[in-house]
């Protein structure tokens, strides 16, 4: 009997707001929503920017609108972003050599060959050449201006001691604490439950922490006339979310690890947690990715790579001079290009048996997730068939689970959907193919990056999260962005619209997530609806289980709203426990059967058996 990893808590933070109690998910769909609704979450919305006048002023609710989800990039000017450029400096007429005075301080350890020297009396010196290479400063204008930043006025390293975190770090510890916090039980209690290597988180960024604070400031230093810090190499790293989790917010023991698989990263963690639940290894995990790639560096390299949205080409699709910036990301229509976007989403899993111990809120469970790649390829970013292999694997998982009838007519798809050319043909065929082999005459297709853009390693986290907001609220978020899908996207047997779709909860069973990674990184998963989840509880445990879990979660959901009204008034912080409780070998109690660590009420048990005992 394998147990079932089920979702208890979820948060973190994206272009649309606050990811937990589905305040993210909400801002995608607020203009479907009851009012009672809407006004939750724009005063979230006006909490986490630091507004101070009333949520409910229709100017206030005008800027928050504009200064969410996708728009004109504002962390700094598209307009004016500067560079270096080389130059050669050559002697004007009538001079045989270019000559030239500089400070002691800028002198040069060591002096090029072709330099003339000569000491001046106040320690400068004069330099005289033929000829010399410079870089003079300049600023050009960006060809992209859209992306996807979190909400305008909302500075993670304001709310804790950040010490000049990378902002992806910053964004790490926000979006974990915000996710344990939604749990509504103090973390301590479940430490008092369970093994101390019975913990896990996994964690990542694609692309590692490239801003000023991490490695891009390690590799420009040189080229700026500074020297690398002693922590951008070590905080550029790409598994630090994942280390920057058991270090400073849940104090982990247990299993880590931060697996990169580009823009299915996320995916990638949760099935380490997924496995090592469902196989007994682990208890709670912590599973999540981050990303701040909003720097004009790595925006210009993906546009050079012609994956981003230029704004000419979205000027020539929409026949005008004046670029539609939240209308950047168009999946599966007629488009240009994904659009970069930041966020930091958090999920905390734990098995069956423990959900109903605590009494926990049940938002879903994961059965499981399926990653294969490419094979041959023709060029890394190109598509290749390993989607195909987890589509179906997902597809015939779910059929096994809970029927034919469940996928064909109680399900629908988080689609990839980046907005690029390629992508809408290469997954509307994936999707399209697969749906016509399980029996699905018309499929749901979602594709949140309309809304959110491309946030890269926590990408299919939005996508995991927003399944669980439209459970809650009944509305599959239309692709908002497009008219009608593109006419080489295939979609006979897929429903692509930009309105919302509105369904009974009780109706949905499942969700898939698919994930279609740079570098042929394939990645879906099965998420369980709410419903589905208790119902295969009940099947397990006995409905008395079910009972009694609903009776302890009365404390455990009013403990988890106080959090939220907190975070809402903008008076939670985030968890950030540097050197609280650092612990020493002296500090543990040892035996050849048990270690015991302070702080845990389990103690770790070495009673390991021999697993290969059919060989000996």
């Amino acid at each position: 009997m394998q147990r079932l990893p089920v979702i208890v808590g979820l948060g973190g933070v994206n272009p649309a707001g606050r990811i937990s109690f589905h305040h993210a998910y909400r801002r995608t769909v607020i203009d479907a929503l009851a009012k009672n609704d809407v006004d939750d979450t724009y005063a979230s919305l006006a909490g986490l920017m630091n507004i101070d006048e009333p949520s409910t002023d229709a100017a206030v609710r005008d800027h928050i609108n504009d200064n969410t989800l996708i728009r004109r990039v504002d962390c700094f000017d598209p307009d004016a972003i500067h560079i270096q450029r080389s130059a050669k400096l050559q002697p004007s007429d009538g001079n045989s050599h270019v000559t030239f005075t500089l400070s002691a301080r800028h002198r040069p350890e060591t002096l090029p060959d072709n330099w003339n020297v000569t000491e001046l009396a106040d320690g400068a010196i004069q330099v005289t050449v033929e000829k010399a290479d410079v870089l003079i400063s300049d600023t050009r204008v960006s060809k992209v201006s859209s992306a996807g930043q979190a909400p305008t006025g909302f500075d993670p390293g304001s709310l804790y001691q950040s010490r000049s975190h990378p902002r992806g770090l910053q964004l790490t510890v926000y979006g974990a604490s915000d996710a344990i916090r939604s749990v509504g039980i103090a973390w301590q209690d479940i430490k008092n439950l369970v093994r101390p290597d019975e913990f896990a988180a996994y964690s990542g960024s694609a692309m590692g922490q490239l801003d000023a604070y991490g490695s891009g400031g390690m590799m420009q230093a040189p080229m700026m006339g500074k020297r690398p810090t002693s922590k951008q190499a070590a905080l550029g790293l790409c598994e630090m979310p994942a280390d920057f989790i058991n270090a400073y917010v849940i104090g982990s023991v247990g299993s880590t690890g931060g697996v990169i698989g580009a823009c299915a990263t996320f995916l990638y963690n949760l099935r380490n947690a997924v496995h090592d639940i469902r196989a007994g290894r682990c208890r709670v995990a912590v599973v999540g990715g981050a990303e701040a790639p909003i720097i004009p560096e790595i925006v210009e390299a993906y546009r050079t790579m012609g994956a981003l949205a230029e704004d000419e080409t979205l000027m020539a699709i929409d026949g005008t001079d004046v670029v539609d910036n939240r209308r950047a990301c168009r999946p599966f229509a007629e488009n240009a290009g994904f659009t970069l976007a930041e966020a930091a989403v958090y999920v905390v899993l734990v098995d069956d048996e423990l959900a109903l111990e605590i009494g926990a809120d049940i938002y879903g469970a994961i059965p499981d997730v399926f990653v294969n790649a490419d094979g041959f390829k023709k060029s890394i970013p190109g598509p290749g068939v390993g989607n195909y292999v987890t589509v179906g694997k997902a597809l015939s998982l779910g059929r096994s689970m809970l029927g034919a009838e469940a996928i064909r007519h109680r399900s629908y798809v988080h689609a990839h959907g980046t907005g690029t050319p390629q992508n809408r043909v290469t997954e509307s065929h994936i999707l399209n193919e697969m749906a016509k082999q399980f029996g699905i005459e018309k499929w749901p297709v979602a594709a949140i990056k309309a809304y959110l853009g491309h946030t890269l390693a926590p990408a299919s986290g939005d996508q995991v999260a927003f399944s669980l907001g439209a459970w809650q609220y009944g509305l599959i978020p239309g692709i908002a962005t497009i008219n009608e899908p593109a006419d080489d996207v295939f979609a006979s047997n897929l429903i692509i619209g930009s309105d919302h779709t509105q369904f009974d909860p009780e109706s949905m069973d499942i969700t898939f997530v698919n994930s279609k990674g740079f570098g042929g990184n394939n990645a879906t998963g099965l998420v369980l609806a709410p419903h589905t989840t208790k119902k295969m509880l009940a099947a397990r445990h006995g409905q008395a289980a079910l009972t009694e879990h609903a009776r302890r979660n009365e404390a455990v959901r009013a403990s988890a709203m106080d959090y939220d009204a907190a975070a809402t008034a903008g008076e939670a912080s985030p968890i950030y426990q540097f050197g609280e409780g650092v612990l020493e070998g002296d500090d543990l109690t040892l035996s050849d059967s048990a270690i015991e660590i302070p702080g845990f009420g389990q103690p770790v048990l070495l009673n390991l058996e021999n697993p290969f005992d059919d060989m000996s």
